[in-house]
């Protein structure tokens, strides 16, 4: 199977873990006793996240062309699921990258960070489900 297919099949769980540990901290954040919970959630979260970072940062080199394609010629007809997401990520990277700096829970940066990261989930759902068609026949391409 070609790099690039390894990669994006790497997205799906890692996607995955990062949208759904950032759930749990989320919930874990609600409870009355959650002193506990919250920081293992928020563990798990920052290491399944960083994991999802860097498979990212690998995909998106991996499609450069894309990106040099809307530069020259606009969007036009590419992806408005992969121009969507291409803007809300940037957005959920810093903020997320603001919080390791932040002390305790309910923080006005953390709220963003969680809005943005909802709003990249269902953008990045919408990508895979258009995308994975692709990726489908990239099993069947590497059995031969």
């Amino acid at each position: 199977m070609k790099k690039i297919f390894v990669i994006d099949w790497v997205l799906i769980p890692a996607f995955a873990l990062s949208f759904f540990t950032g759930l749990g901290l989320h919930a874990a954040g609600h409870g009355h006793h959650h002193g506990g919970w919250w920081h293992v959630w928020t563990f798990l979260h920052i290491l399944t996240s960083l994991a999802f970072l860097i498979a990212v940062v690998f995909h998106v080199t991996t499609h450069q062309a894309w990106y040099r394609g809307i530069v020259r010629g606009g969007i036009g007809r590419k992806s408005k699921w992969t121009a969507g997401l291409s803007l809300l990520f940037p957005g959920l990277v810093i903020t997320g990258l603001v919080l390791l700096g932040v002390k305790g829970m309910h923080s006005p940066v953390g709220l963003w960070h969680y809005k943005i990261g909802i709003a990249t989930g269902v953008v990045a759902i919408g990508h895979g489900i258009a995308r994975f068609p692709i990726l489908r026949r990239s099993l069947n391409r590497s059995k031969s």
